[in-house]
């Protein structure tokens, strides 16, 4: 027969005990409805105790960050601003969507040309080089303003730009792009992993960091600011940073070695991950035929953990030393969205890419 009482009711010395146990079996009892404790919030206790700390959320809840309407320029170019950058009017940037190019690699035959910025092995080269420029256009008004980009290798390496960097071959490998130099962009490409602006408004130096979940691992961001603050003396009150479209936690499901990655490395692991339970129509209605013979949670069928990546890394900007209110979350998840955006998982491989910009009018 199940106890009706609560831990509230157990003495001080049972509690006590119970949680001996658990430190010998290498587990942490649950906060859950502790004061203090909000119960629907996830606990990382419980979280890493494999106990039921983790936010819930049905499989079909997508689209939970919503784009704003994108700006679409003289020359059909649509891309997306961060709210209220452009009172900084020496500053360029923007998010790319797919929509508004040249690229048909990606497209039916019947629809409009894409704008692909990556030069991938389905697409045309000269292309994607139109392409780009047409971004560059629609971002400052002259296509022959120069862009820097790079070979990113999912790592946390910075480098610092120049106008000479714009026609190097072969491109460095790097994640992460820093300037002070005025009349040039500097960009990475994207199709889910998160690209993050961040500018210095005293200083007037710009930033473009790509953060997959390997780069949020290894801090790309947060090390980002710190290459920054170095090399420019750039402080984190003068920052603001921008986090652009990605993938989103709807749809952003990952195993074990991302979970333990990220445990590893931050304290807030837990806050990161989301237990969404899949809502299949005929495994609700035949749940029998989807049984196996596995222990619970080892399964392949059922609930599985997703990854919240702009959370991730909004985190690391306020660790960074910026201010919450500095942050802007673009939104929109390229997985589900894909009337807008390029994604690699969605598309199983075969996607373009889109490019996130930032720059110093001259």
């Amino acid at each position: 027969m199940r106890s009706s009482a609560t831990p509230e009711t157990y003495p001080e010395p049972a509690i006590r005990a119970i949680d001996a146990l658990f430190e010998r079996a290498g587990l942490t009892r649950s906060l859950r409805g502790k004061a203090g404790v909000p119960a629907d919030r996830p606990s990382s206790a419980g979280w890493k105790a494999g106990l039921p700390g983790r936010m819930r959320f049905e499989q079909t809840a997508r689209q939970e960050l919503i784009p704003p309407a994108p700006r679409v320029a003289p020359n059909g170019v649509q891309w997306l601003a961060a709210p209220g950058w452009e009172k900084t009017g020496w500053l360029w940037h923007g998010f790319s969507t797919r929509c508004g190019g040249l690229s048909r690699a990606y497209c039916s035959d019947s629809a409009q040309g894409e704008l692909n910025l990556g030069f991938t092995a389905d697409d045309d080269r000269e292309t994607v080089a139109a392409n780009r420029r047409l971004l560059v256009e629609a971002i400052s008004g002259n296509p022959a303003t120069p862009l820097v980009t790079l070979r990113q290798i999912h790592s946390n390496r910075v480098v610092l730009a120049s106008a000479a960097e714009a026609s190097r071959e072969p491109l460095v490998k790097a994640d992460g792009l820093i300037t002070d130099a005025p009349g040039l962009l500097v960009g990475v490409q994207t199709a889910d992993c998160i690209p993050i602006l961040v500018a210095d408004r005293k200083r007037r130096v710009v930033a473009a960091f790509h953060a997959g979940w390997r780069g949020t691992v290894k801090r790309i961001v947060e090390s980002g600011v710190g290459r920054m603050r170095l090399a420019f003396g750039s402080r984190p009150e003068d920052l603001i940073a921008a986090i652009g479209p990605g993938i989103g936690p709807c749809c952003y499901a990952v195993g074990d070695e991302v979970v333990s990655s990220f445990e590893s490395q931050f304290a807030y692991a837990g806050e990161l991950f989301r237990e969404v339970s899949d809502s299949d129509p005929v495994r609700a209605k035949y749940p029998m035929l989807f049984l196996t013979q596995r222990a619970p949670g080892h399964s392949e069928i059922g609930s599985g953990l997703h990854l919240d990546l702009v959370e991730a890394n909004r985190r690391q900007l306020l660790d960074a030393g910026l201010k919450p209110k500095a942050i802007k979350v673009i939104g929109g998840c390229t997985s589900c969205q894909p009337e807008f955006f390029f994604s690699h998982r969605a598309s199983q491989g075969r996607a373009g890419r889109m490019m996130s910009v930032i720059g110093i009018r001259p």
